[in-house]
This record gives structure tokens, C-alpha cells and sequence, in this order.
């Protein structure tokens, strides 16, 4: 496989009948106004305009937001080398992340995550997540906009010493991101094969969720409620469906990560801000998600 080509925009606009040129063009006028934002091309401002139906205030802020997030939150979008970090080798190793290859009746997308490695002590969320947005950035560079997504994560095997992993910072900071960032249209969030344990992360996550993040929120203990959302052939062999075996399903996933390692470190020295140039007052991570390490004082109290 050769390296991904992206969406076009005149692709973007034969695809979109509600996406209109001179909507582009009002952001164009804007972004000319943003010289802390990196460039942007005209099919990345048709994915943001479409995960936000058309709305021109919040794609502006959503793009805003968007950048901001990633030029401050490295621990997601910094070292994203494939084969030059070893953490992120041992991510490959620990978690499976994948767009499986067919979508729900309503077109709709599902990224589909799972443990692979069932070691608490190898699990680092951090680094999950940084997999986890390097699957999610491939696929929207190639694809462009969707219907809909939904985010599937199987829980098979997580247990209490997973949680115990996950600290409320990191989770605030992908929740905002997922929320305010992401242009995608987000169409469920589901957690299959549940255990007692998805009762102590949802406790953690759910403060930092909006209303309409947590309507979206579906747990399931059988396939049978979540046949209801979706396709359940769809899924991998090993999650009761017929898509493939995982282990495969995610070498395909992971060569094309791999594949890719020069888009990404392209997009990491030249898709960021430069606070030094934002109209106004610059941004740290601190004005996004307060200052980390409030949480334990909270708790003190």
C-alpha cells in the first residue's frame, strides 16, 4: 500500500449538495484574518463546515478550537513517529484501533477499539489515545466527510487496575477534544461486553461530558441492545461478528499508520499554532482545561 492520498475538494462538493463554494469562501476570509492558524486546505474546511451542518460560527470555533488543542495537548499529537517512539510501538502492541470497513445501513463510520494485550501495567492511556487519533486523522485525510460516526470500544478484559490507570486530566482533555474538535458528527458512543468496572471510568468521564455527548452514551453487556445501533457482522470474528479476524484486522490497521509516518510528522511541524501571532491574548493548556492537579485538591477538601 502506498501512502494515502487525500480527499479533494471538488470531491467534497460532488459528494455534499448542502456544502456551498461561497461558504468556503466566507472561511477563507476569515482564516486570512487567523495568522496564528497553520494553512488549511479548502476540502479540511469542507470537513469542518460539514461536522458542523453548515453553521459558520461554530466551524470557526470548532476550527479554532481544533488546532489550539492539538498544539497544546502533547501528550495526544506530539511524537507521532510511528517507528521512532517507543511508546507509541508499545501502544500498537497493548491497544487495536480501526475504522472497520463497513459502515452501518445509515452510512454511518465505527472506530472500534479493544485491548489486546489484557497486562493493566502495559496499558498507558496517554498513548492509547495518541494511536487512537492517529487512526481517527488517516482516516478522515482519505475519506473526508461521513454521514455519521460511531465510537465502539470493547471491553473485554478491562479490569479495576485499567482504571486506576486513567487519571480525570487525561479524560477531560480527550472528552474537550472529542466535543469541541473532532470534525466529525459523532452518532453514538457505545461500550460492549461491560463489566463492574465501566461503572468507575464512566464515573470519572461523565463530568466532563455535555448533554449531548451523554445521550449518545450506551452500554451494553450482550450483543442483543447493541444489535439495535448497528450491524453486529459488521464487527470482528472475535466480537461475535464475521469482518475478520482482529489480529489481522489490526496488522491492516497498524501497516497504514505506518505507512503514513511521513504525513504525520509533516502534519505535526506544520499543522499547529503560533500563539505569538493570536489576535489578542495567546493560549496555554491551562486556559483550555485548568491547571492540572486541581482534581487531588478537590478531593481533599
Amino acid at each position: 500500500m502506498a501512502p494515502a492520498k487525500g480527499m479533494k475538494y471538488e470531491e467534497e462538493l460532488k459528494k455534499n449538495p448542502d456544502l456551498k463554494e461561497e461558504d468556503i469562501q466566507m472561511l477563507r476570509e476569515w482564516y486570512k484574518k487567523q495568522p496564528h492558524l497553520p494553512p488549511i486546505s479548502d476540502s479540511v474546511l469542507a470537513l469542518f463546515l460539514h461536522s458542523n451542518y453548515y453553521r459558520m460560527e461554530p466551524t470557526k470555533a470548532t476550527i479554532d478550537t481544533y488546532f489550539t488543542v492539538r498544539t497544546h495537548v502533547p501528550e495526544f499529537f506530539s511524537n507521532r513517529d510511528p517507528f521512532g517512539s517507543k511508546e507509541l510501538r508499545k501502544a500498537f502492541q497493548t491497544v487495536t484501533v480501526q475504522v472497520l470497513e463497513k459502515k452501518t445501513p445509515e452510512g454511518y463510520a465505527i472506530l472500534y477499539g479493544k485491548l489486546i494485550d489484557d497486562d493493566p501495567s502495559n496499558y498507558v492511556y496517554n498513548d492509547g489515545m495518541k494511536y487512537l487519533s492517529m487512526v481517527i486523522d488517516l482516516w478522515l485525510y482519505k475519506e473526508g466527510t461521513t454521514p455519521g460516526h460511531i465510537i465502539l470500544f470493547d471491553m473485554k478484559n478491562v479490569v479495576f487496575g485499567h482504571a486506576a490507570r486513567l487519571s480525570p486530566m487525561g479524560l477531560k482533555k480527550y472528552l474537550y477534544y472529542l466535543q469541541e474538535a473532532l470534525p466529525v458528527r459523532l452518532k453514538g458512543f457505545h461500550f460492549m461486553n461491560i463489566t463492574p468496572v465501566m461503572d468507575v471510568i464512566l464515573n470519572m468521564m461523565k463530568p466532563f461530558m455535555k448533554k449531548e455527548l451523554l445521550d449518545m452514551l450506551h452500554t451494553h453487556t450482550t450483543l442483543d441492545t447493541l444489535s439495535k445501533f448497528l450491524p453486529i457482522e459488521i464487527l470482528p470474528n472475535e466480537a461475535g461478528g464475521k469482518a475478520g479476524a482482529l489480529s489481522q484486522l489490526h496488522e491492516k490497521s497498524l501497516k497504514e499508520v505506518e505507512e503514513n509516518r511521513e504525513w504525520f510528522l509533516e502534519e505535526e511541524r506544520t499543522m499547529r499554532v503560533n500563539e505569538s501571532l493570536r489576535p489578542g491574548k495567546g493560549k496555554s493548556a491551562s486556559d483550555l482545561f485548568g491547571v492540572e492537579g486541581t482534581f487531588k485538591k478537590l478531593e481533599i477538601d
